[in-house]
């Protein structure tokens, strides 16, 4: 495919960026006491290397009663220049420019130190998130709180960067100034669209003149807040047109989404389930009314989607981040011609957002290396080349064996069925979550790549292993559906969930789901079947449904639930089942949870380890390594992990 577009460089402010492909900003956690890292800078400097054009670094707070964790990069104080300029300068060398973002969350609040801090705003307007009423600021405190954006803004061009980015986007403080639902002010900061908009173009001036006039300014926007309480497009449509005639602003990036409550919540990274690339058409009716340069991110997984993106002239720049979070290499890849060699994101936000959310480093469940860039350093080639067999082809031992292979090992995998793939197969058929099946096309082209050998309807035992001597056996057996000691009767048309994925059963009318594990296995058997017209009765062994699932992902299926009628009960632990009722006892009280006028039960309780050919190697001359579900039934993430590792060893 030609990139007529993607390759090509764009100024901005006499600053030339090489191509139209940057990085947005993105909370890492590689952040420590308030300043980048060393760990940050290899992070950033991966996918300068791998072809970015820009990366913009994760939100900063300018200002102390707004920096809630250490994880935060703190731009009140000096003491962040010099992790600034660490990153700066490893993303400079390999010709990408380098922008910093400022951030104030106003009303979004978090805690900090076990407690809730004070959350300030321009009006008495709580959020639906975090449920934080604000105090109103003064406006000596509004006053403040520009400087201390100038301020900060100012201390990332002394360490070099090249811009730097003010997030009005996702319903921070200053979407709230601008949104007529959240600012009730009557004094020169509220009560007219001119005076809504006062704090935002005097930060902008204000910026501006600490940086100075060589230096990059831009703004961060949510093209439509998609909450009740939101700003809708029209109305961002009317402030852009207002950004335009900001002679001090230099770019608009747009995105959408509002952090204000949690449908706009899923908007800040969207999951598989939604439309690729939807955001573009927001950012080109922008486009059309502005003269700024105009970004725009937002499930934009594939240079062939930049591509089209840019040619219809709807923003002059794409944002790839997660793209490049699964891989680094993806715009130098793309700019080879190695399209099929790019490892495409599948939107499944679990190392990446989830990661954040569970206040750990950021990484790829497909790719170890990212956010471990100082630890995991490139596959090494190994020096004692050995014969490699590989028990399973599901992630774990594609993973493996591609990694192994690349070391210079001879491998050979063996999968028992007739395709590869494992329980992603089973969970590419469940609805929102074709995407999810990417992940096995990514794995086979990186066996390919490295030379693995592949034997489908190939079982492997003790005799084979005997037979072949192989240096390295990596059992990656996986694993089945867990059967628990439960009383079901045998009336009971009860059947576990890779029965219905496989089309094996016909679940009728009254569906019961008996769900443990609380992840996408439960919430989408349960959509599944709603949507083919079963009533359906979700019964989680928790405190909601997809508790275990990254929060965006678990609020947009929640929500999709809602749409078909699922009726969820939550602290439902699975008891047995009679006739035509299932029964359930609550969690936390003890008492049953009786589901009578029951056709079908579908049993989904987990999986149990495939232990088998653990037990048949026990002895064996050769060394002997367990990855994945076999080991303990768990996620891709740590099957893909497991197995990167366990090949590194060898």
């Amino acid at each position: 495919m030609s990139f007529k577009h993607l390759f090509t460089p764009h100024e901005i402010r006499g600053h030339e960026i090489r191509n139209r492909i940057f990085s947005t900003a993105h909370q890492t956690i590689l952040a420590k006491n308030g300043s980048p890292t060393d760990e940050m800078a290899a992070y950033h400097e991966a996918r300068a290397r791998g072809g970015a054009g820009l990366i913009i670094m994760e939100s900063s707070r300018p200002y102390a009663d707004d920096v809630s964790e250490s994880y935060f990069i703190d731009s009140s104080t000096d003491a962040c220049i010099p992790g600034y300029k660490k990153a700066a300068d490893a993303v400079h060398k390999h010709g990408t420019k380098v922008f910093g973002q400022i951030n104030h969350g106003g009303r979004i609040s978090r805690m900090h130190n076990g407690m809730n801090l004070v959350s300030h705003a321009p009006s008495a307007v709580p959020d639906h998130r975090f449920h934080c009423m604000p105090r109103v600021m003064s406006v000596e405190y509004i006053h403040t709180i520009i400087n201390a954006f100038a301020a900060a803004a100012g201390r990332m061009m002394e360490a070099g960067l090249d811009g730097v980015e003010s997030t009005a986007s996702h319903g921070m403080l200053m979407a709230q100034f601008l949104n007529p639902l959240t600012n009730h002010r009557e004094d020169e900061y509220g009560g007219s669209p001119e005076n809504r908009f006062r704090f935002v173009g005097e930060l902008i001036a204000a910026t501006r003149k600490v940086v100075g006039e060589d230096k990059v300014v831009g703004m961060r926007i949510s093209a439509e807040e998609i909450e009740p309480d939101g700003l809708d497009a029209d109305g961002w449509l009317d402030i852009c047109r207002r950004l335009n005639d900001e002679d001090g602003l230099d770019f608009i990036n747009v995105t959408v989404g509002s952090m204000m409550g949690l449908g706009g919540s899923i908007h800040v990274v969207p999951p598989m389930a939604i439309e690729h690339a939807y955001t573009a058409p927001k950012a080109g009716a922008i486009n059309a009314v502005v003269d700024k340069s105009v970004f725009v991110a937002g499930r934009i997984n594939q240079p062939q989607l930049a591509e089209q993106v840019l040619a219809d002239g709807q923003a002059h720049m794409c944002g790839m981040t997660r793209a490049m979070i699964s891989d680094p290499e993806m715009p130098n890849k793309a700019r080879e011609g190695r399209l099929d060699d790019i490892r495409a994101c599948i939107g499944c936000n679990q190392a990446c957002i989830g990661h954040y959310h569970m206040g750990v480093p950021i990484s790829c469940i497909q790719n170890p290396q990212s956010g471990r860039e100082l630890s995991l350093e490139v596959t090494s080639q190994a020096t004692d080349k050995k014969t490699v067999i590989v028990a399973g082809g599901g992630p774990a031992g594609m993973k493996a064996a591609a990694v192994a292979a690349e070391r210079g090992h001879r491998v050979v995998l063996h999968e028992a069925s007739n395709k590869l793939g494992g329980q992603v197969l089973l969970a590419q058929s469940l609805p929102g979550r074709a995407e999810f099946g990417v992940l096995v096309d990514n794995l086979k082209r990186e066996m390919d790549l490295a030379g693995v050998e592949v034997k489908l309807n190939s079982p492997i035992n003790r005799a084979l292993i005997d037979q072949e001597k192989p240096d390295t056996v990596i059992v990656a057996t996986g694993a089945v559906p867990f059967k628990p000691d439960i009383d079901i009767a045998e009336d009971v048309h009860a059947v576990d969930v890779w029965q219905v994925l496989k089309g094996e059963v016909n679940p009728s009318a009254e569906v019961v789901v008996a769900d443990w594990r609380c992840d996408w296995v439960g919430v989408g058997v349960a959509q599944k079947l709603a949507l083919e017209g079963s009533h359906v009765r979700l019964c989680v062994d928790g405190m909601h449904a997809a508790q275990n699932l990254q929060k965006y992902l678990a609020w947009h299926w929640t929500g999709e639930l809602h749409k078909v009628g699922v009726e969820v009960i939550p602290y439902a632990r699975l008891y047995g089942a009679d006739g035509d009722t299932v029964y359930f006892q609550h969690s936390t009280s003890g008492e049953p949870i009786i589901c009578e006028g029951v056709d079908t039960l579908v049993v989904a309780q987990g999986h149990a380890p495939v232990t088998t050919l653990e037990h048949e190697l026990m002895g064996c001359d050769a060394d002997v390594h367990l990855v994945g579900d076999c080991l303990s039934p768990r996620s891709a993430e740590e099957a893909i992990y497991e197995a990167e590792m366990a090949a590194r060893k060898i």
